[in-house]
């Protein structure tokens, strides 16, 4: 699906559904330098179960133009504005790493139509250290290389995958290379930059999910308590053996936990 959000043209991948305003939606929103399709498994199955599943592709990412927001804030808005172009009154928010804060913010700012909220691979703040925030400005192909070294698991490094003959890290050093000049360097500077989020989480009202990994060494489990106490009503979930891309080394035991926690709350 295609909409125009400030005069830009934004993807939405739909799974080949329509929108149909009876059913209940999710929103999934992707981390830096990522793009929709992280979101395929999970996407498709709440598709096919009742749902609008909707996976936006955030400015200058993937299918979407404009430039990159190099703030929470700024990004948090321009999700508002795309769900008041859907006409959607009412919405669960999935986010991933960068994803998860956007959801944070937007369901601290909007509270009147999020009513489900799941942060996949999250921590508050999301600090990203000197190093890899000027690699990914001045190298952002070596940028590449060490956030796939940091994302997986053990496990995953040496080749365990649900699906055989596919690489995890290879398929992820690809949809990082095909991002355009400028992006990553934004999104780090967003996530480093966004010091409100314990805050924004003590403001939140609905049910939330923090799902993590438990050998995540980008957004460590270790680190989320804060954010745990802050957020009313939050339950946790660690999947064990897992690093920062659960969607690609869990996919269905990720896809298992957001409909356990989306359809049973």
């Amino acid at each position: 699906m295609l909409i125009n959000v400030d005069n830009q043209v934004t993807y939405i991948y739909t799974a080949a559904q329509r929108i149909h305003h009876d059913k209940p939606t999710v929103l999934f929103i992707h981390g830096a330098a990522n793009d929709h399709s992280v979101w395929n498994t999970q996407c498709r199955y709440f598709s096919t179960h009742g749902w609008n599943a909707l996976a936006i592709d955030l400015p200058a990412h993937g299918k979407t133009n404009g430039v990159a927001l190099d703030s929470i804030s700024a990004l948090s808005g321009w999700i508002k504005k795309c769900t008041e172009i859907l006409e959607l009154e009412k919405l669960s928010i999935v986010g991933h790493s960068m994803g998860s804060l956007i959801g944070l913010e937007l369901a601290s700012k909007s509270k009147s139509i999020v009513n489900q909220l799941a942060l996949v691979g999250t921590n508050a703040p999301m600090p990203v250290s000197d190093q890899l925030l000027e690699t990914s400005k001045s190298k952002p192909a070596l940028a590449y290389q060490m956030i796939n070294q940091y994302s997986f698991s053990n496990r995953a490094k040496l080749g365990k995958n649900d699906i055989p003959g596919i690489s995890m890290q290879g398929v992820s050093i690809k949809l990082m290379q095909r991002t355009k000049p400028g992006v990553l360097h934004a999104d780090f500077v967003a996530c480093n930059s966004y010091v409100d989020g314990v805050a924004a989480a003590e403001k939140i009202i609905c049910p939330t999910l923090l799902l993590l990994g438990a050998q995540d060494k980008m957004t460590p489990a270790s680190r989320t308590k804060a954010l745990e106490e802050a957020i009313p009503d939050s339950t946790v979930k660690i999947l064990s053996g897992t690093g920062h891309a659960l969607m690609a080394e869990q996919p269905n035991q990720v896809t298992d936990c957001l409909k356990d926690f989306l359809i049973g709350t």
